[in-house]
């Protein structure tokens, strides 16, 4: 028994414009992703994270933020061709 309910989609398949969009951002997800595994090493350090963890912290926050930055500047781009 599935203790998620969710009913069944109408079994359509994403458009090629909707994989588009999911490949444009996959930066940022790869991004946000080494956020969280550099939140999550830390966070299992303890009270023996290094200052190496806090670098990997900011290198990661920084790297989501450029990446965001640059998915925001191509935006309007992609909106006017489509």
């Amino acid at each position: 028994m599935s203790i998620i309910h969710l009913s069944a989609v109408s079994g359509e398949e994403p458009t090629a414009a909707d994989l588009a969009g999911i490949e444009a951002e996959w930066p940022l997800i790869a991004a946000e992703l080494d956020l969280l595994d550099a939140q999550i090493a830390f966070i299992n350090a303890g009270p023996h994270a290094s200052e190496l963890e806090t670098r990997r912290i900011r290198r990661a926050e920084r790297r989501v933020l450029e990446v965001g930055r640059e998915l925001a500047d191509r935006v309007p781009e992609t909106e006017g061709a489509a």
